[in-house]
């Protein structure tokens, strides 16, 4: 019988500490050990998942093959682990309650009280187990969101302590992340929030197995000794995580501290190879050491959070390090943009990405932007959203449609261009209902799509509502803008462009969140060379 380990991270003190990252460089190097690894994330929030989500609140919501909407840590793992992720990979709390109110109404409970423990705990218990139990993995590794002392987070910590007591600490084990701060008057590392922070998850019955530290000064073995000792773990299970230059650095900061082969070690096990990461380092000395820069407009509605955007600036680091290019992102307000101010925010960019979105506010600048980019022969790309303002701003300004529009922003518009999607039509219900996870489509040969992918089929993942109205496909078609991807089941379009520009493209799905390390996203990529031909000019 397949045995899976299962690794916990828990983070105390501070939040966004980076216990994602923490746990997508230990699954790195586990699989470059020779291991099948997979990772999960609790969510302590209500919500169902994070698609009804504000980006302001939560970053970017991701999305899974299987058409799960998920915590932008799922895009890390994806990332760094170069496999998808699924339903499975991310639980919340509201999903948890959903599921077992679901069960008590229907009697599975047989009129017992329905209780945190054991109900709501057994629930947790049994997510967490799901891809354990595939036979899939050899190790799972499950990320806790929020900070040890949170209330939020009180069931998942007595969930793995009831599966620390059941499966044995040869089979699970905790790892705790928690900050050891730098007091500038006093000239010194302090240790006492680590010890409380310590102490509080101890209080709740679970003692961790591993303490990773993270600081921004070297922590000395006298330091490490002083956490052995009050913490209750060996000098050597004390690791230091200290701040890096980017996030891909933390794998080779992770093995050169040895988290790995201590993890492995609390659980018996023995590497079958020593990871090399050689794809990775290679990836991270061009993404170093760049040759050429180019600079892309990003156009959004959200660009206060960075985050909101975390796919797509990891993608064009991704596609950047393949050109041996830094790619210098220029954030721009969509509602900043005016007919009067485009030229002075979008001057001298070598590119121009129109970003996801929902709603209609900042459209105007949008539809700007790809006026800019189209009348300006600058390398264009919209994605999702932004492909829909192209195709808008195409039907007003080339088709002479100055009414056209999308009926998201405005339902009685005289020629929406952009529709609703029939299967929405009696939607009410926000969260979940639209068109999401993996569609194939089938790309035209000769297009710029086909050229960057170098394939036919393919097949990317969706988070949208409204669609290319197939009506006026074919007056916008004769007019220059060609429809090259198109879903082979349903007809809808799937990638625009025009091909006397030189590199215009729109595609109704995600293509960032498929980019990672050793596989950056084709379009990327080719949008990236664009923007340094156009450097070059």
């Amino acid at each position: 019988m397949h045995n899976t380990k299962y690794v916990f991270v828990t983070g105390g003190v501070t939040s966004s500490l980076g216990k994602g990252i923490i746990a997508a460089s230990l699954a790195k190097l586990l699989q470059e050990r020779g291991f099948t690894v997979t990772i999960q994330k609790l969510d302590p929030y209500i919500n169902i998942d994070p698609g009804t989500l504000n980006p302001y609140e939560h970053g970017e919501c991701y999305v899974t093959d299987d058409g799960a909407e998920t915590d932008l840590d799922l895009g890390h793992y994806e990332r760094f682990l170069n496999i998808p992720t699924s339903q499975a990979n991310n639980v919340t709390t509201g999903r948890i309650y959903q599921s077992v109110i679901n069960k008590e109404r229907k009697g599975e409970f047989l009129g017992k009280t329905v209780q945190v423990i054991p109900h709501i705990t057994d629930e947790i218990k049994n997510r967490i187990q799901i891809l354990g139990e595939t036979g899939d993995y050899d190790i799972v590794i499950t990320e806790i969101g929020g900070t040890v002392g949170d209330i939020e987070s009180l069931p998942y910590v007595e969930s793995v302590r009831q599966l620390l007591w059941e499966k044995g600490h040869e089979n699970a084990i905790v790892i705790h992340l928690t900050l050891i701060p730098f007091l500038a008057a006093a000239g010194e590392l302090k240790t006492k929030p680590t010890q409380h922070s310590v102490k509080m998850l101890m209080q709740s019955g679970v003692s961790p197995d591993i303490l990773v530290c993270r600081t921004e000064h070297q922590i000395s073995n006298d330091i490490k000794r002083k956490l052995a000792l009050f913490c209750n773990v060996k000098q050597e299970d004390v690791i230091q995580s200290i701040d890096a230059e980017t996030i891909y650095d933390v794998p080779n900061l992770m093995l050169k501290e040895g988290l790995d082969t201590v993890v492995l070690k609390k659980f018996n096990l023995t590497s079958k190879q020593e990871p090399k990461l050689t794809t990775w380092n290679s990836f991270l000395q061009k993404h170093k050491n760049p040759k050429y820069e180019v600079e892309i407009a990003l156009i959004g509605k959200y660009i206060e959070l960075q985050d909101s955007y975390k796919s797509i600036t990891e993608a064009f680091i991704h596609a950047g390090s393949s050109h041996e290019t830094k790619v210098n992102v220029r954030w721009i307000h969509s509602e900043s943009l005016t007919p009067e101010n485009t030229e002075e925010h979008l001057k001298g960019v070598n590119g121009i990405l129109v970003a996801p979105g929902f709603g209609d506010r900042g459209i105007d600048g949008k539809i700007k932007a790809v006026q800019y980019a189209r009348e300006n022969n600058i390398p264009f790309f919209g994605i999702c959203l932004g492909m829909q303002m192209a195709v808008i701003e195409f039907a007003k300004n080339v088709l002479g449609l100055v009414d056209a529009f999308s009926t998201e922003m405005k339902s009685d518009c005289r020629n929406p261009v952009i529709n609703l999607m029939q299967s929405q039509e009696d939607v009410t219900e926000k969260g979940g209902t639209m068109r999401l996870g993996a569609w194939d489509c089938k790309l035209e040969k000769g297009s710029l799509a086909f050229e960057a992918y170098q394939t036919e089929n393919i097949s990317e993942r969706h988070r949208h509502r409204y669609e290319f109205n197939n009506e006026y496909l074919q007056q916008i078609e004769l007019k220059g803008m060609k429809a090259t991807g198109m879903n082979p089941k349903t007809g809808l379009v799937e990638v625009v462009e025009i091909p006397s520009h030189p590199w215009f493209v729109g595609v109704q799905y995600h293509p960032e969140y498929k980019s990672t390390v050793l596989k950056p996203h084709p379009l990327f990529v080719a949008f990236i060379k664009a923007a340094l031909k156009q450097s070059k000019a």
